[in-house]
């Protein structure tokens, strides 16, 4: 055999692997299939609670309104400390100085009238029912503002619920498939895949507002926080092989 035929040989030989491929790929393309989606829901009671509590204090020394601010949060982290939360479940999400300025003059040569500092604390909350509780330590002890609350559940809860409803969707979903392909005059032969999915959305609570001298008035009455309950969603996308 010439040398000169080794190249046609080696192009036909190429030429027959591409057929076998393309021959396989067309045999996973033309699988026929019922694809069926489903969902599972429940309503479950948060067993977590994040509070976000703020410092703020205002002085026309700049200094003077960081030391006090300072100061003050201490007490509030101590005060919760006290309370058996634990440091690794505070976390400080904001700090800001800003200067607050005399409107009274020309807008060219306005005057610095005070500085304001706010020192922001989120306290994670393990046993929901003590939410209320741990707002009015932290009134009490000198937290100024109360900027949100957000309930949610906890991993290892979130889990265990999840657990039961995608086995709960997977059902639903392969018991569509089957009155499809009864309907069908077809037998589901297998499982191709299965995508899965799910959310549930934390209830939160922004912007709960109020002075210093009004929230500690009413400190005397244990602050009633109800968590309500969230959504937790399980879906599944499931694609049955048919003959």
């Amino acid at each position: 055999m010439s040398r000169s035929r080794y190249p046609l040989i080696a192009v036909l030989l190429l030429l027959g692997i591409a057929l076998l491929a393309s021959g396989v790929s067309a045999a996973e393309n033309g699988d026929r299939m019922i694809i069926t989606s489903a969902t599972a829901e429940t309503m479950v009671t948060p067993d977590r609670a994040q509070v976000t509590v703020s410092v703020q204090t205002e002085n026309a020394d700049v200094k003077v309104a960081q030391a006090e601010n300072a100061r003050m949060m201490d007490e509030v982290r101590r005060a919760l400390e006290s309370a058996g939360i634990a440091l690794i479940d505070m976390k400080t999400t904001g700090y800001s100085i800003y200067p607050v300025y005399d409107d009274s003059g020309s807008l060219f040569r306005q005057k610095v009238k005070y500085y304001r500092v706010t020192n922001s604390l989120q306290v994670t909350v393990r046993d929901v029912s003590r939410t209320g509780e741990v707002i009015d330590i932290a009134v009490g002890a000198g937290a100024n503002q109360v900027d949100s609350i957000i309930f949610m559940v906890s991993e290892d809860l979130e889990q265990t619920i999840r657990a039961d409803l995608l086995t709960k969707a997977v059902k639903k979903a392969r018991g569509d498939a089957d009155v499809v392909a009864a309907a069908s005059g077809v037998n589901i032969t297998g499982v191709k895949e299965i995508s899965v999915g799910g959310y549930y959305p934390p209830v939160l609570y922004e912007n709960v507002r109020g002075g210093a001298a009004d929230m500690k008035t009413q400190a005397a009455i244990p602050t009633p926080i109800e968590p309500g309950q969230v959504k937790i969603t399980a879906q599944v996308t499931a694609s049955y092989l048919i003959g």
